[in-house]
Order: C-alpha cells, then structure tokens, then sequence
C-alpha cells in the first residue's frame, strides 16, 4: 500500500466509497447519526472541516489536520462507531466504508478552490439538485442560515413535541454525544412532516463543525464561493471517483416503491434479506421504473 501523503495544516481530499459500492445513506436519520459523530469526532481529534459532502453511496471531506495519526484515526473511529450503529439498525454486520479511505494534498490555492468546488459539486453532478446550495447533506447553505431547509423555530409557537427534541439535542450535544438511531426516531415519530424538517436543520446547525470562513477565505467571500461554484463544476484527478452516467435520484424514487408497495416499514429492512428474496425485489424495480439494472443491484446490495 502507497504511503500516504500528508503535511500539516495541508488541505486533504479526502473519499469513500461504502463497502461494496452500494447505497449507505437512506435516509436522514444515516445522515444524521454520520454528521454528529463525524462533528463530535472532529473536534476530538483536531480536525479542521472545510468541506463535506455525504453523497447516497460514498463521502467526500475536505480536512486539515495537525498530525496524519490525528486524520488516520478520525477516520478509523468514524468509521467503526458508525458501522456498528448502521448495523445494529440494519440488522447486518462488517465495514460499510472501503478500507482504506483515499485522500489527496492539495498545495496551490487554485487547486483548494478547485478541491472545494467539486466537493460541494458532487449532488449537481450526480443530478440530485440543479445547483449545490440545493443539498442538504453538502451542508453548504448552513453557512449562511441555520435553517435553509425549513421555517425558522420559535419557541413559544412549537409544539410540546418539538420543544422537548430541542432541548434533548442541545443537552446530547452539550454532553458530548452523538445522536443515535434510537433517540432520532423517537424524537422523530411524533413531529409533523414540517417539524421533521425544523428537527433536522435544528441537529445540523447545533453539531455542525464545518468552518465555513476558512473555505469561503479561498474566494473572498461566501458570495463569491457561490458564484464560482455555479460557474464551474470543479475537478479532481488525485482521487479516482468512479464515474456513473445515472441519478442518484433513482434511489428515491426506489424506496417509495418499496415502502408504499411492498410493506416495508423501515427501507434499511432489505439489507438483512437473502439474495433470492432481493431478486423479487429486483424485479419488481426493474419493471415498475425506467432505472438501470447496475443501479437498481447498488440499490439493493445485490451482487
């Protein structure tokens, strides 16, 4: 294995793929379980976040870290403690990120500006949204709001259920914990498709550790990081991103089959099947939408 490069304080792309190349992020709750662990992580090893995108099936960071130990075991952490919740929910067992994760320096400003408008890029190029402030989960719109997906909270108009997941989060977050499965559903259940949006722009704008100076400082600006992230899609030749011609939107559209036809309650339930039963599946997606076989076996994990 090639050593990898590194210099303190260098920026570093940094990708991964999930284990077997399938989908690992389903839903919010994997977002949001992913996001406050590698939040309170960061902080716990030193990690300056410039960028971070968490695409259907693999993530993208752009990082800087004092020490290469201080990134390799940020990374080996995040990935160990996240497996092991995603399987407990899921019901299966192993990795579910490749080992070990790529990364790239990057020295010259151009090549950094060019590094973070193609992180913040990855949804437009997988055509999940027409421009990058569109996504969520690259979180780059929470630079400037912390609610860009959803109307602002106030206090005294939310409901009981509301108030008390607000004051839970700030309290885990205050304790140093992550949120888990478990306490987002439960915090979850009761809320209103509206609060549910609220809750979610709530955890984000709480744990997020990225610094969105240090990146913006790159262009001048945040406006000006926005305009040049719309002019160009960016470019990245130090990581070899497998290159697909679908949308991620498919996998969408995927699970509403599957859990309005097919009486899923939870959609990470078709991880723990056997291969025939995911075949049945397949068969169904294949004649239900117009996605591509390739895509629809990512879907399921199906080999």
């Amino acid at each position: 294995m090639k050593s990898r490069k590194f210099s303190k304080d260098t920026l570093l792309h940094c990708y991964q793929r999930s284990a077997d190349g399938g989908v690992l992020f389903y839903d919010f709750m994997d977002h949001l379980v992913y996001f406050t662990l590698y939040s309170i992580l960061a902080r716990e090893y030193d990690i300056t976040v410039l960028a971070t995108c968490q695409m259907p099936d693999h993530v993208h960071d752009s990082v800087k870290a004092s020490r290469k130990e201080n990134l390799v075991m940020f990374k080996r952490t995040l990935n160990a403690r996240f497996a092991k919740q995603y399987n407990s929910r899921c019901g299966t067992s192993g990795p579910v990120f490749e080992s070990p994760f790529g990364s790239a320096p990057k020295y010259e400003e151009k090549k950094i500006r060019t590094n973070l408008i193609y992180v913040w890029n990855n949804p437009v190029e997988r055509k999940l949204v027409q421009e990058a402030e569109e996504y969520r989960w690259n979180f780059l719109d929470y630079a400037i709001s912390r609610h860009p997906f959803s109307k602002e909270i106030v206090i005294r108009r939310a409901s009981k259920a509301l108030q008390s997941a607000i004051r839970i989060v700030k309290s885990e977050y205050a304790a140093g914990r992550p949120m888990g499965y478990t306490l987002l559903r439960n915090l979850s259940r009761p809320l209103t498709p509206e609060e549910t949006e609220q809750f979610i722009d709530l955890v984000i704008s709480i744990y997020n550790v990225i610094d969105y100076q240090a990146a913006c400082r790159y262009f001048g600006s945040f406006a000006e990081a926005l305009m040049a992230t719309h002019s160009t899609t960016g470019s990245e030749y130090d990581i070899k991103e497998e290159y697909v011609t679908w949308s991620d939107k498919s996998y969408a559209e995927m699970t509403q089959i599957l859990l309005t036809e097919c009486g899923f309650q939870d959609i990470h339930e078709i991880l723990a099947l056997d291969d025939n039963a995911k075949r049945g599946l397949f068969d169904i997606l294949r004649h239900r939408t117009f996605v591509k076989s390739e895509q629809i076996a990512r879907f399921l994990h199906l080999k």
